[in-house]
């Protein structure tokens, strides 16, 4: 978080910028047209405070985007990558992602300008990814043959459906249940075992 438009800020307003923004995706995931107003109420903040804080509603929820794809390549980092057994990596890096995603749901659903640091910070998450699927494949727990995009999209796809599938109740929505199965069904699909 700490800047709004290349503006530091101080610990007060960037606690006030962060209520705003989770405010805004409570509001917007429910009322996509929400207004300015109806997210200060829910920051339970001033609207000239929105206002000061953010030039436009397309300026807040730009901010929004980014401050959710910030979140989601943290949880990606945490999951080290480059260095934890790829298995593991995979495992940490899904639960996280999982938190992340359920929770910025409007946020991370947003396209992004292709030139905007959302989108750059996406083509890195994608980057990451791949890197640990590379691993996977180079300890033998995926095909040498696998085309690592298509992996990673199918991933992708395992983790929409793990959160569809987790708010119904399948597996309580316990991130870990849930990364546990879609690590499982990406490596080894739904056959039986052998």
């Amino acid at each position: 978080m700490g800047e709004v438009a290349g503006r530091p800020l101080r610990a007060d307003a960037e606690r006030s910028v962060r209520a705003i923004l989770e405010a805004a995706e409570r509001v917007l995931v429910d009322d996509p047209a929400a207004s300015l107003e109806q997210i200060a109420a829910a920051a339970g903040v001033a609207r000239t405070t929105v206002h000061r804080r953010f030039a436009s509603r397309q300026a807040l929820i730009d901010a929004l985007a980014a401050s959710a794809v910030r979140q989601l390549a943290r949880a990606v980092d945490d999951g080290r990558p480059d260095t934890a057994p790829p298995l593991v990596a995979m495992h940490r890096i899904t639960a996280d992602v999982l938190q992340v995603k359920g929770a910025w749901a409007f946020a991370l659903g947003l396209p992004a300008d292709p030139d905007s640091e959302t989108a750059e910070l996406q083509r890195e998450v994608d980057r990451r990814c791949v890197v640990v699927l590379e691993r996977a494949r180079a300890e033998g727990l995926l095909a040498q043959d696998a085309d690592l995009d298509w992996v990673r999209r199918v991933y992708y796809a395992l983790i929409g459906e793990s959160l569809r599938d987790g708010a119904d109740g399948a597996d309580g929505a316990d991130p870990d249940a849930l990364a546990a199965r879609v690590v499982e069904t990406l490596l080894h699909g739904a056959g039986p075992r052998g």
